[in-house]
C-alpha cells in the first residue's frame, strides 16, 4: 500500500512540475502574440495624440489672435482672402495642418518604422518659420507675433524627439524581445511530460501479496511453524 501511494504522489508531482515549467513561458508568449496583433502600439498612439494636440493648439492660438485683432470674420478676410506673407498668421496654421497630415499618414496609417517622414516635416517647419520671422513683420504685431512661431517651432522638435527617442526604440525592443521568446519556444517545446504508467513506481500485486504474507509470518511465529511442519 505504501509503494502504491508513493507512486500516485510521484505521478502527481511530476505532472505538477511539468505544468509549472510550461505555464510561465506559454503565458508570456501569448501576451507577446496579443501585443503583436495590436493595430498600433501604446507609445505610437501617444505620439499620434501629441501630433493632434499640435494641430489643435496652433488652431486655438490662431483663432484667439483673429478675435483679438478685430473679430474672427473680419480678420479671416484679411489673412485668408487677402493673404499677405509678411503680415498673416494663416500660413503658420497651414504648416501645422501639413505636419498633422504627413505624420498621421506616415506613422498611424502606414505605420512606418523610420524617421525620414518626421525629418522632412521638421526640416520644412524650421526652414519656413526662420524665413518668415526674418522677412515678415510679425514681430511688430504684438505678443502673437512672437508666440505662434516659437510654439510651432518647439512643437515640431518635441514630435521629433518623441519619435526618435521613444517610439522607434521602444517598438524595436519589444519586437526583439518577442522574437527571442519565439526562438526559445521553438528550441524547448511547451508540451509537458505524458501520463506515467503505474508499473513504473510500484511492484505488481503478486509481489505485494508475497510481502504481506512474509510480514504476517514475522508477526505470527506459530503460524509459520505450522506451515513448515505441514
Amino acid at each position: 500500500m505504501d509503494s502504491r501511494c508513493s507512486s500516485v504522489d510521484s505521478r502527481q508531482t511530476a505532472r505538477g512540475l511539468g505544468s509549472i515549467c510550461t505555464t510561465p513561458v506559454s503565458v508570456r508568449v501569448e501576451s507577446y502574440e496579443a501585443g503583436e496583433k495590436k493595430c498600433i502600439s501604446d507609445v505610437r498612439r501617444t505620439f499620434c495624440l501629441f501630433v493632434t494636440f499640435d494641430l489643435l493648439f496652433i488652431t486655438l492660438l490662431w483663432i484667439i489672435e483673429l478675435n483679438v485683432n478685430g473679430g474672427i470674420q473680419k480678420q479671416l478676410e484679411i489673412e485668408v482672402l487677402h493673404y499677405d506673407y509678411h503680415a498673416s498668421f494663416f500660413d503658420i496654421f497651414l504648416l501645422a495642418v501639413f505636419r498633422f497630415a504627413a505624420l498621421i499618414l506616415a506613422y498611424a496609417v502606414c505605420k512606418l518604422r523610420h524617421w525620414w517622414a518626421i525629418a522632412i516635416t521638421t526640416a520644412v517647419s524650421c526652414a519656413f518659420l526662420i524665413v518668415k520671422v526674418i522677412l515678415s513683420k510679425l514681430l511688430s504685431q504684438g505678443a502673437f507675433g512672437y508666440l505662434l512661431p516659437i510654439i510651432s517651432f518647439v512643437l515640431a522638435w518635441i514630435e521629433t524627439w518623441l519619435l526618435d527617442f521613444k517610439v522607434l526604440p521602444q517598438e524595436a525592443e519589444d519586437e526583439n524581445r518577442y522574437q527571442s521568446f519565439m526562438d526559445a519556444t521553438e528550441r524547448a517545446p511547451l508540451v509537458g511530460p505524458g501520463p506515467l504508467s503505474d508499473g513504473q513506481f510500484y511492484s505488481p500485486p503478486e509481489s505485494l501479496a508475497d510481502s504481506d504474507e512474509e510480514l504476517d509470518d514475522k508477526h505470527d511465529p506459530e503460524k509459520g511453524l505450522i506451515q513448515r511442519v505441514n
